[in-house]
């Protein structure tokens, strides 16, 4: 079983409503968004699924430590 590979700032996407996969191992290819890395890593993750309502710029973490899961929260900054 693959780690998760966690990155030091996060991804910022302009992000339009709708369902969301993000990706939680940081194998995808297509980062933030879950492309099944996550399968053929063999890393017991799956993705971090939520409902968009507003269309706007969103942050997504990437250390994957937040409190605020998928979004950033800032705590890349106290690792």
């Amino acid at each position: 079983m693959a780690d998760a590979k966690h990155g030091t700032t996060p991804i910022v996407v302009d992000e339009t409503p709708g369902k969301k996969a993000y990706c939680t191992c940081g194998f995808s290819l297509n980062l933030p968004y879950c492309d099944g890395a996550h399968s053929k890593s063999d890393t017991g993750l799956t993705p971090m699924v939520v409902e968009i309502e507003e269309a706007g710029k969103k942050a997504i973490c990437q250390c994957h430590k937040s409190c605020s899961m998928p979004f950033c929260d800032g705590t890349h900054s106290k690792l």
